[in-house]
């Protein structure tokens, strides 16, 4: 059994980028755990019912992949490069302490997102092998909305080199999705059903598969 973690800036982010690959995991009976970097709260200008509907939604979505464990960091959205990196770092670490994963799945570097980007920095530093030698392979995950608006530029695209086969797992993720009703709509909007079932497709027939996520490996350790 594998100890895996899954950080997500924003709850979504998880289904988007790796939702097919959590679901393979839990289906060979791995551990794992659902990073939730940010919140919003009432201070940040969202109304008391908003942040109780979020609050349900992290719930049933939980439930819907049984993770071992969910840590709300509760973070402010979108303020994460207000705070010091040392301190981000620090706050991630101490995740990393309590659960010791093996295997962990980040934001892409160069997201859209600020946040993203903040976060993808102080998690991946805890990965280095006097830090947290336990660690055996870190993958950026693709999370549509967000990595498909990267700067076009060289060296900034999102170039993967490894696909997840989730054919058995793709209704299955679309399903809790679509429990994220507010961060979903219709075509074109990049957060669409069709978009990322048509995203799935499009990465299972570069490798192979009916569908597939896609990953670039930043770190694989082998004895």
């Amino acid at each position: 059994m594998e100890t895996v973690l899954v950080v997500a800036v924003h709850p979504d982010d998880e289904t988007l980028g790796c939702g097919g690959a959590i679901l393979r995991h839990r289906a060979r009976h791995d551990e794992v755990h659902w990073l939730i970097v940010t919140s919003i709260s009432q201070d940040l200008g969202f109304t008391a019912s908003e942040v109780e509907a979020r609050a349900a939604v992290i719930n049933r979505v939980s439930e819907a992949y049984g993770f071992s464990e969910v840590h709300d960091l509760g973070l402010s959205t979108t303020k994460l490069d207000t705070l010091p990196k040392r301190t981000l770092v620090e706050i991630f670490s101490g995740v990393f302490n309590q659960i010791r994963p093996q295997t962990v799945y980040l934001p892409y570097l160069n997201d859209a997102h600020s946040d993203h980007r903040w976060a993808f920095e102080a998690a991946f530093s805890c990965t280095k092998s006097f830090r947290h030698p336990e660690v055996r392979r870190v993958l950026m995950m693709e999370t549509i909305s967000e990595t498909e608006f990267a700067p076009a530029l060289p060296g900034c695209g999102f170039t993967p080199n490894v696909f997840v086969d989730i054919s058995e797992h793709m209704a299955k993720k679309l399903e809790i999705l679509k429990l994220y009703e507010s961060e979903i709509a219709p075509p074109p909007f990049p957060r669409s059903l069709a978009n990322v079932e048509a995203l799935a497709v499009y990465r299972g027939s570069t490798s192979g598969f009916r569908a597939a996520e896609a990953f670039m490996l930043l770190l694989e350790r082998i004895s």
